[in-house]
């Protein structure tokens, strides 16, 4: 890794504007860290180094005529959801073969406002439907970590994988990405990133590629918390393009860190003990504890008893909200098309060619679901747990909490093609145990590393709060990385 590379967004920020460094040689650093690397990582499905030194020679521009933004001259990379105007945008599936957007997303267009400098399009799993970054048509990203005296390849997590392995890597300083049910929370945690799903309808979801769209959120994967405050910042957004997007004014995120915790109340869920947790998960939490209570805050026990239904009733809504959105994908106007005899044959050819096998699951299951006869037993009765688990965390809120602490996953990084999870879909969809509440309740939340695991590979921590309260998040995870300190993989890609 560069010495330019290894600066956070912070850091190289104020050497930009102090004019120490110029963007377009920090850009060249991580074109060429990139070019070094993503063979090995395959983080990236889509380099753009003309594009980005244009935009790099602008940045410097600006700074020299003291027009600089807030992320003017910082290189990100953009996870493969998001529309970028004549760059590649498949969702990482073979069913967008060829597609590349006349317009841009709105978080995009946000980030180029203020000046940031796009890399390339990141890896994921198709259509954001996986949690080990192994279902993309583009082959599996591989974790920069691995575990102490091993080569064996391991998962970055999914389905924002490519952008987690990226920032952990030092291939950007800082990356795009979404969650659905954990997609930004749990790579971050399996790579020693930070990362933060906002309130649902923070940031629009506008030019978002939709897998479930009353879960969907944007937000960043960042190498610390201020990296992730200064991203989100830029990130979120009223826009009318977006009804779900809320009109409420963007708070300073990185202004808050550093204050005391003195006062807050953090709760404790029971519920988040489940069987069969790894002891070191259980000794990390209570290290969390520990962390918490020393700066300040008053951790008290909560009880969310809906959470045992949360993950059986989120994988029935997304893959109902699945199937409905993923039925434009046709062959008919943009992407893959393979011919039939009529139209119905086209069809069915271009939807088996063009969709993955966990895409394909998913829309069957949720078809299923919102069939005649199975709708109000399955789709219905999930809308109705979805509104109880909201619920208990009202009630927590209300009685005083001002943040939640949880782990962020069961366990860290597995192995690349693992035989227990391949043949088992249900136990790959358990890794997404401690995440799905919180997008089942729209509420945010942040993943920050916390320790190494007996291999030493990073484990994370999470913390829930309050609707658009991502200011306690951030404060709150600040004093965590604070007392844990920052990971970074040895390098050997």
């Amino acid at each position: 890794m560069s010495e330019l590379t290894s600066l956070t967004i912070a850091e190289a920020r104020q050497k930009l504007r102090a004019k120490e460094i110029t963007a377009i040689e920090l850009t060249e650093a991580y074109i060429s860290a990139i070019d070094a690397a993503n063979g090995r990582l395959n983080a990236y499905v889509k380099t753009t180094p003309d594009l980005a030194r244009l935009m790099a020679r602008k940045s410097d521009e600006r700074i020299a005529a003291g027009k600089a933004g807030e992320l003017e001259g910082i290189p990100l990379g953009i996870k493969d959801l998001f529309a970028t105007v004549g760059v590649h945008t498949q969702a990482c599936s073979h069913i967008l073969d060829g597609f590349e957007p006349r317009y841009e997303s709105t978080v995009t267009q946000n980030l180029w406002d203020d000046g940031a400098v796009m890399l390339g399009k990141l890896n994921m799993d198709e259509f954001a439907m996986g949690s080990s970054n192994e279902t993309s048509y583009y082959g599996p990203v591989i974790n920069p970590w691995r575990a102490g005296g091993s080569n064996q390849q391991l998962v970055p997590g999914g389905s924002s994988g490519g952008s987690a392995a990226a920032v952990a890597a030092h291939l950007c300083a800082g990356a795009t990405a979404t969650d659905t049910g954990g997609s930004i929370r749990q790579p971050a945690a399996f790579t020693g990133t930070v990362g933060i799903k906002p309130t649902y309808g923070r940031c629009s979801r506008w030019g978002t590629v939709a897998f479930a769209s009353s879960l969907d959120q944007a937000g960043p994967i960042a190498r610390d918390v201020r990296d992730a405050a200064i991203l989100l910042k830029s990130m979120a957004s009223t826009d009318a393009k977006d009804t779900t997007s809320v009109d409420l004014p963007v708070p300073d995120y990185e202004a808050v860190l550093g204050q005391s915790l003195k006062g807050m109340k953090i709760g404790i869920p029971n519920e988040y003990r489940v069987d069969g947790m790894p002891e070191e998960i259980e000794t990390l939490w209570r290290r969390g504890i520990a962390w918490l209570k020393d700066a300040g805050a008053e951790i008290v026990d909560i009880s969310l008893p809906h959470t045992k239904y949360a993950l059986p009733a989120y994988y029935i809504v997304a893959p109902a909200e699945a199937s409905s959105n993923l039925a434009r994908y046709d062959g008919v106007r943009y992407g893959l098309r393979v011919d039939g005899k009529d139209i119905v044959d086209m069809y069915e050819k271009t939807r088996a060619a063009g969709f993955g096998q966990e895409v394909k699951r998913r829309i069957m299951i949720g078809t299923y679901v919102l069939s005649a006869g199975y709708y109000d037993a399955y789709y219905i009765r999930a809308q109705k747990v979805r509104t109880l688990i909201k619920r208990d965390f009202e009630l927590a809120f209300d009685a005083g909490v001002d943040a939640i602490l949880t782990p962020a996953t069961p366990s860290s990084a597995f192995g690349i093609a693992d035989e227990n999870l391949a043949a088992d879909p249900v136990k790959m969809y358990l890794n997404d145990i401690f995440t799905v509440t919180v997008n089942m309740a729209g509420l945010p939340g942040i993943a920050v590393p916390a320790g190494l695991d007996q291999k030493g590979l990073p484990l994370g921590l999470q913390l829930i709060g309050k609707a658009f309260d991502e200011e306690t998040l951030f404060k709150t995870a600040y004093v965590i990385e604070q007392a844990a300190g920052k990971f970074t993989p040895a390098k050997w890609w």
